[in-house]
């Protein structure tokens, strides 16, 4: 099964990190991303698409601007990634104008993924660039970003990038083999695991804390991206980027990395981009019947279900729904806002029109609006 899906892969999204290619002390490092741009031109000329997210930029800003540590005040961030993406890009061009192929650099921040217009436009060109056979060479916008519409980190991106371009694999590219049995550092009869099924919270475990594998949230956020995508249908191979020509070869059938296999049951791409891009605004607490109509019954949500109401939140927000012992079940898109809500929780629909008079909607959330998570 590992051989044939990593075979039958058309559309990859290849995440680069950026231990890969650049360092604190001497900045990027261009040759490290000529003989990544070797390896991917290999796997065009076996009829590949590929797209590439990118890391680095930061770091490499961090040694054109002289600084003495990784900067921790935002504009001081932004200054780094304004200097260090221009050169960033300006490598890959001239890695990959080597082997007669462009390039085309594209800059997303949240709110470009959040938005379902733009994200379709998005879409729309990411399709056009593949079609005219260009890498598209994709980063977050750090020179805007701030909290607010920050992704987050370039493995989250990298998940998003893939649902976005309907890819057929996501490869994790970062100075680790995989996911291991255990801390492969301190443990030394740890072994890779080459295949993994599920997502299971046995297997989140493994990722370790922040400060195991490879340093702050390293191998969790990979997880995190790997079961994102999953959700899908889309599997996730975790690779050791430094080793040289492991990535074509991995992609012919020889060993190596952590492949991470999709679900069965796959949401459609309206669906997926509510449960795992949107973020939520707010928070419904339903009674027990609630939570089985909309579970297992393939209900909507109705105010009657409602026990509270929390967060602000306007008409066409996303809103996460718990179950009364607290656990989040669902999400989805809401027809009312949290002003609205808290007069109408646990009334009946007769009794909210006889009592506000007749509403544009009966569901909070329509059952097209909602995922179960």
């Amino acid at each position: 099964m590992r051989d044939e899906l990593l075979a039958e892969a058309k559309r990859i999204v290849i995440k680069i990190g950026s231990s890969l290619i650049a360092s604190r002390e001497e900045g990027l490092h261009p040759e490290h991303i000529e003989r990544l741009a070797n390896e991917i031109a290999a796997l065009r000329t076996q009829g590949r698409e590929i797209l590439i997210v990118s890391s680095g930029a930061i770091v490499s800003g961090i040694r054109k601007l002289r600084l003495k540590d990784y900067p921790k005040s935002l504009p001081v961030k932004q200054a780094a990634a304004a200097v260090g993406q221009s050169r960033l890009i300006w490598a890959y061009e001239k890695a990959f104008e080597r082997l007669s192929i462009q390039v085309a650099q594209i800059l997303l921040t949240h709110h470009d993924l959040a938005d379902r217009r733009r994200f379709l436009n998005a879409r729309h060109t990411l399709s056009v660039l593949i079609g005219f056979g260009i890498i598209p060479i994709i980063n977050e916008n750090d020179t805007v970003a701030v909290d607010e519409i920050r992704v987050g980190d370039n493995d989250t991106l990298a998940s998003e990038v893939a649902h976005l371009a309907d890819a057929d694999l996501l490869v994790i590219l970062s100075d680790v083999d995989g996911l291991y049995t255990d801390d492969p550092r301190k443990n030394p009869a740890a072994t890779l695991i080459p295949l993994v099924p599920d997502i299971t919270p046995d297997i989140e475990r493994l990722a370790g804390a922040p400060s195991t594998f490879e340093g702050t949230g390293g191998m969790a956020t990979k997880l995190r991206a790997a079961k994102k995508v999953a959700e899908y249908g889309i599997p996730t191979l975790i690779l050791n980027g430094a080793r040289a020509e492991l990535l074509p070869t991995v992609l012919r059938g020889k060993p190596g990395g952590s492949l991470f296999l999709a679900k069965e049951r796959r949401l459609n791409s309206r669906k997926h981009w509510i449960a795992f891009t949107l973020r939520s605004r707010g928070q419904v607490h339903l009674d027990q019947g609630a939570v089985d109509a909309l579970s297992t019954r393939g209900r909507s949500l109705l105010a009657s279900g409602i026990l509270q109401v929390t967060g602000l939140f306007e008409a066409g927000d996303p809103v996460s729904c718990f179950t009364p012992d607290g656990k989040e079940f669902a999400k989805g898109l809401v027809n009312f806002s949290s002003d609205s809500l808290h007069q109408m929780k646990g009334l009946k629909t007769a009794v909210i029109q006889e009592q506000f008079g007749p509403q544009e909607y009966e569901e909070v959330i329509h059952r097209d609006n909602l995922v179960i998570l």
